[in-house]
């Protein structure tokens, strides 16, 4: 490749060495390979730089503002990835696997169960949420027997795999969602029966049923999600698993960008942009992540814990939707779950939102979650170290 002109005028200010930084970064990592050892030293340096960052910063017309800090040792053990498969050019299941190992990703998300990923992954210590995914919701609702050979098929059958949980259904809405506690039922029995009972069982469901962005404090379930959030949130009270959810700070600031500043969505705000009572938030992931709790507390399930089943920012496509904005949030994402929210200190198990981009996927936003392009190369610089 051709080598980048830099003009360097002195003195440089840290400020002027960290915006030229990002922006040499951002040039090189295109070029780089996965395997060049210099991968991984642009990551952790484009994540120590977006940190440093100490006032707003112009970057190809997009304002980056600052991260507050650092993150503590020790935070990113509660960060895993999506592996999507939504696309008909993505690498095979072995070289994605190894991909999450080469970057250090300790917990992966799939959304049915699919041989090749759990073959490779297997024997690795990555945990696996694995999806019963809804088209099978209603036969795992019906039949016992179903359960039992969903759970032979797709879990017995992989004895090597570390799996964090099940997953039934995604997303469930209407009619539908009056399966999911019957299904988790029946699958929570088959894996009892299998003696595999240490696997919880759960469901993941969409931020829309928080019914638009309010205060924490004033956080409820829609008037449909009331009908079944109450025994779903019973089962994981009794049974002692998570609710998966997931929270995207971008869908809430790009249905309405003059309702708030970008800073708040991305971590970067400089201070606190909403005071709930005695609780100050200066980010929308966090007063996401409380109005679940809010909410799961006004229907018996004020002992559960949130899992963020996946969260992300488009590279493409949409309202404020660039390499730069992803890399801010995501990396911000990363060096902040380890601190949890003002109303739940400590870490909160997330799972990023995805691993490639997914041709496959409705065109404009939905096609550009990726950390990765299909033929492996990074969209932008991240860094789970």
């Amino acid at each position: 490749m051709g080598r980048p002109s830099l003009s360097w005028r002195y003195p440089l200010s840290p400020r002027r060495t960290l915006s030229s930084l990002l922006r040499i970064l951002f040039l090189v990592e295109a070029h780089v390979d996965l395997e060049d050892p210099v991968a991984g030293f642009l990551d952790e340096a484009a994540a120590l730089a977006v940190g440093m960052l100490e006032a707003p910063l112009q970057l190809g017309g997009v304002c980056l503002r600052p991260a507050l800090s650092m993150p503590p040792p020790g935070v990113v053990e509660s960060i895993g990835v999506s592996y999507g498969m939504s696309g008909d050019n993505l690498p095979p299941a072995s070289s994605v696997i190894g991909m999450y190992k080469d970057n250090g990703i300790t917990l992966m998300r799939i959304y049915a169960p699919d041989q090749a990923a759990l073959q490779a992954v297997g024997g690795t210590g990555i945990r696996v949420v694995v999806g019963a995914p809804n088209d099978v919701l209603s036969s795992l609702a019906a039949s016992p027997a179903a359960a039992a050979s969903w759970v032979r098929n797709n879990i017995q059958a992989y004895p090597k795999v570390s799996f964090r949980c099940v997953c039934v259904g995604n997303e469930v809405a209407g009619g539908a969602a009056q399966n999911l506690v019957p299904a988790m039922e029946n699958v929570r029995a088959a894996l009892a029966a299998a003696g595999l009972d240490g696997i919880k069982v759960t469901t993941s469901v969409s931020q829309a049923i928080l019914g638009g962005y309010k205060p924490p404090s004033a956080a409820e379930f829609t008037d449909e999600a009331q009908g079944f959030m109450g025994p779903v949130l019973d089962f994981l009270a009794r049974t002692g698993a998570p609710l998966m959810a997931s929270v995207y700070p971008y869908f809430t600031y790009a249905t309405n960008p003059s309702a708030m500043d970008l800073s708040y969505a991305l971590f970067t705000a400089p201070g606190t942009v909403l005071k709930d009572g005695n609780y100050e938030y200066q980010n929308l992931f966090d007063a996401t992540v409380d109005s679940f709790y809010v909410a799961m507390g006004n229907h018996g399930g004020s002992g559960v814990t949130l899992v963020v089943s996946e969260s992300g920012w488009p590279s493409t496509g949409g309202v404020a939707a660039s390499p730069e904005n992803a890399a801010i949030y995501n990396q911000n994402l990363i060096n902040h779950v380890g601190r949890g929210t003002p109303r739940h200190p400590g870490a909160i198990e997330t799972i990023l939102f995805s691993m490639f981009n997914e041709n496959l996927k409705e065109s404009g936003v939905e096609q550009n979650w990726g950390l990765f392009y299909p033929n492996m190369q990074r969209v932008y610089p991240i860094s789970f170290n």
